[in-house]
């Protein structure tokens, strides 16, 4: 099956619904969600009726897949710059881990003259991937063991269980805006290995998926797919994040299933993070208006998130005992921010709800990062090698939230 493109489609390009695991549902499917791209003369270099195309694909059907490319990070800048022109510095900055104590210090490294940053596990010796890093470079493929309150065993973790690290958005959440896409391209990996995702929360909820892939969910389904009276708090909801998120939660721990932080008082008192400001502390909507669907993705890094304030009904909406926070609420204890949240997003890590990219060598993902969540998976043994560039620009504008027609249709 193909997928439809604009009139305009460039000659000789292929669109087809990406290589779905058996464990996708019905749900993703019928959105089509994700799509591989093939027929691309160029990646580094793409025509102006290809990038329209790209673009349209991306937030369309959120992520999108090409296989067997060859990638320069020159070419990765250059791709992931189109989708926001006036963007030229990486979504967290150059100094986006303040003072080396932020929980994403350890996992990348910034290839010289790009803000493309290296990311992997392993050795890596290869000049290629390296691109002028000092050779050898050691990096370390992130893992649950430090970052969740609780561990799988050892014995456990030797018969291929795992769980997901840490779902989130690529986004500083401080100062800087989030970025409208990140590129992935990988580079070295070991192939033909598999792990089991345990939720671990109860449920009994387990995922098979390849070692290593990279899991996403769709924000639109993710608020489709709640129940009415939580649809309607979600439109009227703004989240407000820590100062420094990823320096705040450093000493914390996350829920088994990555979705979130655990409330145990562990997270650095503000006092004591790197200096900051008022007025660069981010809150956004809990619903990202989709620009070209003009649909409504749940959009919330639930790591991160501190407050939340909720307006009242609309005048003109009727009230019922179902209704959540009528006349709107400002929450600021947060385990009671992070419980409602957890409550809302949930359902929309489903092990039908996600697909999880299946990575080859010379294989790139773009994802609509204003529109999903993902997470790392797997556990590597310190000598398996992974290597890949990443790439995503601190936006220059903000993310829309729900029109005021939304807000009458939902609320």
């Amino acid at each position: 099956m193909t997928v439809p493109l604009t009139p305009a489609q460039p000659a000789g390009l292929t669109v087809q619904p990406v290589d779905y695991a058996p464990s996708v549902g019905k749900r993703l499917r019928q959105e089509q969600f994700g799509v591989a791209v093939s027929g691309i003369k160029d990646i580094n270099n793409l025509t102006d009726e290809e990038f329209a195309t790209i673009e349209e694909l991306l937030y369309k059907h959120s992520v999108v897949v090409f296989e067997n490319v060859d990638l320069n990070p020159d070419g990765q800048f250059r791709l992931t710059r189109q989708f926001d022109p006036q963007a030229h510095e990486y979504g967290h900055g150059a100094k986006g881990r303040p003072d080396n104590k932020s929980i994403l210090h350890p996992d990348l490294r910034t290839i010289p003259g790009t803000p493309v940053q290296l990311i992997g596990n392993g050795l890596v010796t290869d000049e290629h991937v390296l691109q002028g890093l000092k050779s050898p470079t050691q990096l370390k493929h992130p893992s649950h063991e430090t970052f969740h309150k609780t561990q799988l065993s050892a014995e456990e973790s030797e018969k291929g269980y795992t769980r997901f690290y840490r779902w989130h958005i690529d986004a500083a959440l401080y100062e800087r805006d989030p970025p409208k896409v990140t590129t992935l391209y990988g580079l070295q990996m070991p192939l033909g290995k598999g792990n089991i995702v345990r939720y671990d929360d109860g449920t009994g909820d387990e995922l098979e998926v390849p070692l290593g892939g990279t899991a996403f969910v769709s924000g639109k389904v993710m608020f489709d797919i709640l129940p009415a009276e939580y649809k309607s708090l979600a439109v009227r909801a703004l989240v407000k994040y820590f100062p420094h998120p990823y320096v705040a939660i450093g000493t914390a721990k996350s829920r088994s299933t990555g979705l979130g932080m655990e409330t145990d008082g562990l997270e650095v008192p503000l006092d004591e993070l790197p200096p900051w400001e008022e007025k660069h502390v981010k809150t956004f909507p809990v619903c990202w208006k989709n620009p070209v669907t003009g649909n409504l993705h749940l959009q919330v890094h639930p790591s991160g998130i501190k407050e939340i304030i909720i307006d009242p009904l609309p005048s003109t909406t009727a009230r019922s005992p179902s209704t959540l926070c009528p006349d709107g609420a400002h929450l600021t204890d947060l385990k009671e921010v992070r419980d409602l949240m957890y409550k809302m997003q949930r359902p929309g890590i489903a092990p039908e709800l996600v697909y999880v990219v299946d990575w080859k060598p010379k294989t790139l993902a773009l994802f609509h990062n204003r529109g999903v969540l993902h997470s790392i998976t797997g556990a590597f043994q310190p000598d398996e090698v992974r290597a890949f560039w990443q790439n995503n620009l601190a936006s220059t504008d903000i993310p829309l939230g729900p029109s005021a027609e939304d807000v009458l249709r939902y609320a």
